[in-house]
C-alpha cells in the first residue's frame, strides 16, 4: 500500500510531481503551484506512477528516459554536458545509460555483452546500471515522444545546482551537511517540510536522500511547467533522439 504525507491544504489548480526510485518503489513528490501544497507518498511500479490520482502536468523523473541505440564511452551527450556543470566530485552522479538492447539482458554478464556490441567503441556496464534495468525497463514500455511532453527527465544535482546559483554544492547528499545543505535550498525555493516528509517516510527502504531527490525533481518539474527550466544540452538545436523517437535530454 502507498504511504503519503500532505503539507498543505488543496485547492483546484495544476499539479506537478517528481520522483525518485528506491529498491521496491518511487518516492514521488506532488506540488500545486498556486497553493503551494505538497503531498508525498510512495507507489509501487511504474503503472501507478504514470497513473497518478492527481494527473500531474508534468513528471520529473531520476531515471533515463531517452535510452541511446549505441552506448559510447561518456554516455549521451546529455550526460557529458551534464557533468562538465557539476564538475567534480558531483558530476559523477550522473551515470552512462546503457543501450536500449541491454533492456532485455537478464544477467549482468548478458548486459555487458550486448552494451559493447551495440557500437564499434561501446563500453562495458557499470553495476549501477545494471542494478537500474528493471525501472528502466518497465518506465522504456510506457514511454512515447507524445508522452515526453509530460514526462521529462531530471537529475537532482542538477536540480540543486540551479537552486544554488549555478554551482554544485559541496557536499555529499550522503553526509550531514550535505544533507542540510540540500534542505535549506529546497526550504528557499518553496518546499518548507521536508524535514517533516523526510521523518514520515525515510527507513527502511526509502532513505531521506531518496525523499530529498524527489523534491529536487519536482521542482524541477514545476520550472518546466512554468517555462523556466532548462536542459542538457543547452542552445537552440533540438534535442537528439534515439530511433524510437525520444529525446535524448536531461532537465534542471
Amino acid at each position: 500500500m502507498p504511504s503519503s504525507t500532505e503539507t498543505a491544504s488543496t485547492e483546484p489548480s495544476a499539479w506537478v510531481a517528481g520522483t525518485d526510485g528506491f529498491r521496491d518503489g518511487w518516492v514521488v513528490v506532488l506540488h500545486r503551484p498556486h497553493t503551494g501544497t505538497t503531498r508525498c507518498r510512495t507507489v509501487d511500479g511504474v503503472d501507478a506512477l504514470l497513473d497518478l490520482p492527481e494527473a500531474p502536468a508534468v513528471l520529473g523523473v531520476d531515471m533515463v528516459v531517452g535510452l541511446p541505440d549505441r552506448a559510447v564511452p561518456g554516455g549521451r551527450t546529455c550526460d557529458r554536458a551534464a557533468r562538465q556543470l557539476l564538475g567534480h566530485p558531483r558530476g559523477a552522479s550522473v551515470f552512462s545509460p546503457p543501450a536500449h538492447a541491454v533492456l532485455g539482458a537478464e544477467t549482468y554478464d548478458e548486459a555487458q555483452r550486448r552494451n559493447r556490441a551495440s557500437g564499434p567503441d561501446a563500453p562495458g556496464l557499470t553495476k549501477q546500471a545494471f542494478h537500474l534495468l528493471p525501472k528502466m525497463r518497465a518506465l522504456a514500455k510506457r514511454m512515447t515522444p507524445a508522452r515526453q511532453d509530460r514526462i521529462r527527465e531530471v537529475h537532482p544535482e542538477l536540480a540543486f545546482y540551479a537552486m544554488n546559483g549555478d554551482a554544485p554544492v559541496a557536499d555529499s547528499k550522503h553526509t550531514d551537511a550535505g544533507r542540510a545543505a540540500r534542505t535549506a535550498l529546497l526550504a528557499t525555493h518553496g518546499f518548507p517540510e521536508v524535514e517533516t516528509v523526510t521523518d514520515g517516510l525515510s527507513g527502511g527502504l526509502v532513505g531521506a536522500d531518496d525523499v530529498l531527490d524527489a523534491h529536487a525533481a519536482c521542482w524541477t518539474a514545476r520550472r518546466i511547467h512554468t517555462g523556466t527550466a532548462e536542459r542538457c544540452p543547452s542552445g537552440d538545436a533540438a534535442a537528439p533522439r534515439n530511433d524510437r523517437g525520444l529525446r535524448m535530454e536531461i532537465w534542471r
